[in-house]
């Protein structure tokens, strides 16, 4: 089982295997931590993003799917890009986050990655509440066979580590 860790920080910091991206559709950048990452890992994801566009993903990457590029200047060796749902009170898409981290996984299980890095998926701009976002990104976790030994969540704020110290416990 992998071994959960909690961190306040700056996702584009961290010395993982993979960092884990909140992508939009169209992984083309955007606010938020895509555009962190983007900003930080530079031209080359982007590039490598929109080859992704041209060729197998010409509709975008579908919500809760997953998909890797290269880090670019990161200090990790890949990011797993994924696409979070938009939270509505009108109809209930916790499925789709569950999967965002359970596809996420499976990627990195397929480039051999054993540490990687998580932001807390569609609780930004996407609007998830952050108690919910945390219990079903930690419960997710928990719950999926994977070789990665170690998941960290990086979070930003003070509010979102209280969250995932409460899922946590």
């Amino acid at each position: 089982m992998a071994e959960l860790v909690l961190i306040r920080g700056d996702i584009t910091e961290q010395n993982v295997d993979a960092i884990v991206n909140a992508a939009n559709t169209r992984l083309s950048g955007g606010g938020g931590v895509d555009g962190a990452i983007h900003r930080r890992g530079g031209p080359a994801i982007l590039a490598e993003c929109r080859r992704l566009r041209e060729t197998t993903l010409r509709d975008g990457l579908p919500t809760g799917e997953a998909i890797a590029t290269s880090a670019g200047d990161l200090p990790a060796r890949w990011v797993i890009h994924t696409v979070g749902p938009v939270w509505t009170a009108a109809q209930d898409r916790s499925g789709l986050l569950a999967a965002c981290y359970r596809e996420s996984l499976r990627v990195a299980d397929e480039l051999g990655a054993r540490t990687v890095a998580f932001p807390a998926i569609s609780t930004g701009i996407y609007g998830w509440p952050i108690d919910d976002g945390a219990h079903i990104a930690v419960d997710t976790v928990r719950a999926t066979a994977t070789e990665v030994r170690e998941i960290r969540f990086v979070l930003f704020g003070t509010a979102a580590r209280r969250a995932f110290e409460s899922a946590v416990e």
